[in-house]
């Protein structure tokens, strides 16, 4: 339909499908809109908003092509209007009973082909739950067929998807709205000014994802502003690299601020609010070594220098903007308390001394304030209205707010919330610099990095970082939170449109000669099952296939097993080599079988060809950097390094994955999800894996951890004489995992061996170390156990 749109809210109820579905049908533009009360069909400059006459327009686009078939039509489409507000049990049977004889021997309602008779039916039936109730007991063959069909049909599948992914949305939205319901104090709507204060001295990491995007979502809520200002207060951290960087990182999570500054703007304001502020006696020099201050400060004991006069305090000031050995020697300090319980507030550093040059000023200045002086000034003189921080701060917000009292500076509202930190993750700069410095990693944006590039590079979306940081809501609570939330998150939002595809471990691959298989076809089929719009791929089918060893050699031998994506097959012969590994196989296509009845479905490429050549790419997949899931500070990071963190396996992957670029994401059927992580010359690929967050993909992969492995199918004893189906190893002694828990396992002579973490100590058992038999008397029948062979 030229020039017509479509527009109706996600939540509408009950939802018009039989309008969503046909206008789909029609390449209608969809616009789901939750300020939209009703359906609204606007064509050519007018807005239909009476959802029957929509029907109408739309439905006069999907007549039957034969006109004698009109009046069958017109009475489908009242049948559907009645259908849909039907409640009384009776009559929807009735009607379901009826529809059931017509579609018989008939494929469509009307005619031979769709017509809009169909898809109101279908949204009908759609939209009445007892009627698909009704349905679900097979007691309706016809429509049940009917019904999938049209289900089926791409237009369809595409306008639910949407409108699941726009509930979705909505929802989302709706839970963060509630998460932050309170809002910020004193909050002005158009005149709140957010900032987001990186010191550039290294890479934005997952920490600090939270704080930009909350600074960002609080300036859109109130439509204000935010801003983006650099704490570049310590030269001989700083580099310009770091705010480009910075700045990138920024937009790669759509976040860009309505102004960037740097602290080192206000270098001489901040420099007159120094000498302001020692004037009126509020600040003084000190010259106590730094070892001997901290002791003071800590025991609550006044400096000796705190009560120096004005004058001298002021020339010391000026002997440390010389940056001369004398002036090295001297800071300048608060003077707030020396024994406030928060000692935050006992008389913190406010200037010092650092001769180093700044990567924007050069050496104007030898002296710099602290992030405690400059901040809160800054804040105030840059407008800034609401200063959100992690709350790891807050026993410097009476010293923040302190600094705006002492200078008379406007006063700027403080708004915490919890710092992020994951298990196993650094988070601290220096620790990270240490790691690329000594060459743990290959760079900052390493994929075991928790830095934005790190975590992008390994597959994180943009939109899962959004979601879960916002989901995290106001809290105050410091969490040490696992990963498997986020990368669930991320799963979400990569399975509806990631393509799928084939790829087999090289290592020992198995050739199939395919009986029945006459030659090589191909086959034009989806790269997405569920989602048409990801669009399609050519599917080889040749007399020669490969497959994956561990497939191989769990087949019986006249075992039916379905090839998947081409039918079903039956294993004729196996050919072992010398070291006892499948060489090759042979298989009677079956393609009459049912492959819902077969236990292994399994993976397989065609034999490479030039037509359709087989792509070598390289599978990699990442261990956590550390073993101990929250180093405290005490540690010694080097002392917990994975040994070995980063795992490489070479595959063959089908035609298809030439076309793909660096960055796209895709999945591996039974392997999981990856990222392009290079295109090389020679048309290899490198591919990264994706966590999809189950526990068995984050577990550490530490040697002497117990990662939690998916539970695999036992396959049944042939003969008595094995023992039990189920029977495994020799109960293992328990041991001490990285964080010095001891790990039991269970004591089942059958069955899984059962992880059990403990910090209580190891005692004798009670009855020692045979085992007790209890006796009970009873009258019930012996039998033997079904676990006895």
């Amino acid at each position: 339909m030229k020039g017509g749109t479509l527009k109706l809210s996600p939540a509408t109820t009950p939802l018009p499908f039989d309008v969503l579905v046909t206008a789909s049908y029609l390449g209608t533009p969809i616009v789901f809109d939750p300020d939209t009360s009703q359906p609204v069909l606007e064509v050519d400059g007018t807005a239909i908003s009476d959802p029957a006459d929509i029907i109408n327009n739309l439905t006069s686009k999907l007549l039957p092509t034969n006109p004698s078939n009109n009046v069958q039509h017109t009475s489908f489409i009242s049948l559907a209007k009645s259908l849909a507000t039907a409640s009384s049990y009776a009559d929807v049977v009735a009607a379901l009973d009826s529809l059931d004889d017509h579609l018989l021997l008939r494929s469509f309602l009307v005619g031979y082909s769709i017509t809009a008779a169909d898809f109101s039916v279908w949204g009908a039936l759609k939209g009445n739950v007892q009627a698909l109730g009704i349905l679900k007991r097979n007691g309706h063959i016809h429509i049940s067929r009917w019904y999938s069909f049209i289900e089926s049909i791409p237009s369809t599948q595409s306008a639910l998807n949407s409108l699941a992914e726009a509930r979705a949305n909505k929802a989302r939205s709706t839970k963060v709205a509630a998460s932050f319901s309170l809002g910020l104090p004193n909050a002005v709507e158009g005149k709140v000014v957010t900032r987001f204060p990186p010191e550039p001295s290294g890479y934005l990491h997952i920490g600090h994802t939270k704080a930009a995007i909350l600074n960002q979502y609080f300036a859109a809520m109130y439509k204000g502003r935010m801003l983006i200002r650099f704490d570049d207060t310590n030269p001989s951290k700083e580099k310009t690299e770091f705010e480009d960087t910075i700045l990138q990182d920024l937009e790669l999570l759509d976040i860009r601020g309505d102004a960037v500054s740097h602290t080192s703007d206000h270098f001489d304001a901040l420099h007159r609010y120094a000498v302001e502020i020692i004037k009126s006696g509020n600040a003084y020099a000190d010259d106590t070594l730094q070892l001997q201050m901290r002791e003071e400060r800590m025991n609550g004991i006044a400096s000796k220098r705190r009560d120096t006069s004005v004058e001298e305090n002021l020339k010391r000031f000026e002997e440390m903007a010389t940056g001369s050995e004398e002036g090295a020697k001297w800071c300048i300090r608060a003077k707030i308390s020396v024994d406030n319980p928060n000692k935050a507030m006992r008389d913190p550093v406010i200037y010092r001394v650092n001769t180093t040059p700044h990567h924007r000023t050069g050496d104007k200045w030898k002296i710099y304030p602290t992030y405690d002086f400059a901040c809160p000034i800054v804040d105030s003189i840059e407008g800034v209205t609401h200063a959100l921080r992690t709350n790891e701060y807050r026993d410097r917000n009476p010293q923040y707010q302190w600094m705006l009292e002492a200078l008379k500076l406007r006063k700027v509202d403080i708004w915490d919330f919890s710092r992020v930190n994951f298990v196993y993750t650094l988070l601290s700069k220096r620790k990270l610099t240490m790691f690329v410095d000594k060459e743990v990693v290959h760079g900052w944006d390493d994929p075991r990095f928790p830095t934005v590039r790190g975590i992008r590079r390994r597959g994180m979306t943009i939109e899962a970082l959004k979601q879960y940081m916002l989901s995290q809501g106001p809290s105050q609570a410091v969490l040490l939170l696992e990963w498997d939330g986020i990368w669930a998150t991320n799963k979400k939002i990569i399975d509806p449109i990631a393509p799928r595809f084939t790829a087999l471990a090289k290592e020992n691959l198995v050739t199939v000669h395919i009986n029945g298989q006459s030659g090589v076809t191909t086959q034009s089929v989806p790269r997405h099952k569920k989602n048409p719009d990801v669009g399609t791929k050519t599917t080889v089918y040749s007399p020669v296939i490969y497959i994956e060893q561990e497939d191989a050699s769990s087949f019986e031998d006249n075992e039916e097993i379905t090839l998947m994506d081409w039918g079903n097959a039956i294993v004729k012969s196996k050919q072992v080599s010398d070291s006892g590994q499948i060489a090759s196989m042979t298989m009677d296509l079956y393609l009459e079988g049912d492959f819902k009845k077969t236990k292994k479905k399994i993976t397989w490429l065609a034999e490479s060809s030039s037509a359709n050549p087989l792509v070598n790419v390289t599978l990699l997949d990442y261990d956590y950097l550390i073993t101990k899931k929250k180093l405290e500070e005490e540690d010694d990071v080097f002392n917990f390094v994975t040994p070995v963190s980063e795992f490489k396996s070479e595959a063959l992957a089908d035609a298809n994955v030439i076309t793909l670029s660096k960055g796209d994401i895709i999945q591996f059927e039974r392997k999981g999800y990856y990222i392009v992580d290079a295109v090389k010359p020679d048309k290899t690929l490198d591919l990264i894996r994706i966590p999809d967050g189950k526990m068995a993909s984050l577990a550490s992969k530490v040697a002497g951890s117990t990662p939690v492995e998916p539970v695999q199918a036992i396959p049944k004893a042939k003969s008595s004489k094995k023992g039990p189906a189920n029977e495994l190893a020799p109960r293992k002694e328990g041991f001490v995992d990285p964080d010095g828990n001891r790990i039991m396992l269970s004591e089942g002579k059958s069955g899984f061996e059962i992880p059990v973490t403990t910090k209580m100590y190891d005692v004798k058992r009670v009855f020692g170390e045979t085992e007790v038999q209890a006796a009970a008397e009873t009258k019930m029948y012996s039998v033997k156990s079904v676990y006895d062979r």
